[in-house]
């Protein structure tokens, strides 16, 4: 399960010049790394990312759920 309060931790990384790693976290790897090469689109999609980081975690959490009742049939 995704937290996240761990989440925005992690996106307090971007102030310091790593930024997506919250986006990593919550199962967003292209996203991610576009962030991270583009500076979290010279910090705006970072600043975005305040409000949507709820919504991710939720979907990471749900999509984590999904997979593990597929997984069982």
């Amino acid at each position: 399960m995704r937290s996240t309060p761990i989440s925005y931790l992690l996106w307090l990384l971007g102030l310091f010049g790593i930024c997506g790693i919250h986006r990593f976290y919550n199962g967003k790897w292209i996203t991610g790394l576009l962030y991270l090469f583009t500076f979290g689109f010279l910090f705006i999609g970072q600043l975005i990312d305040l409000i949507l980081i709820p919504l991710m975690t939720h979907r990471a959490n749900f999509n984590a759920r999904v997979d593990a009742v597929l997984a069982g049939y």
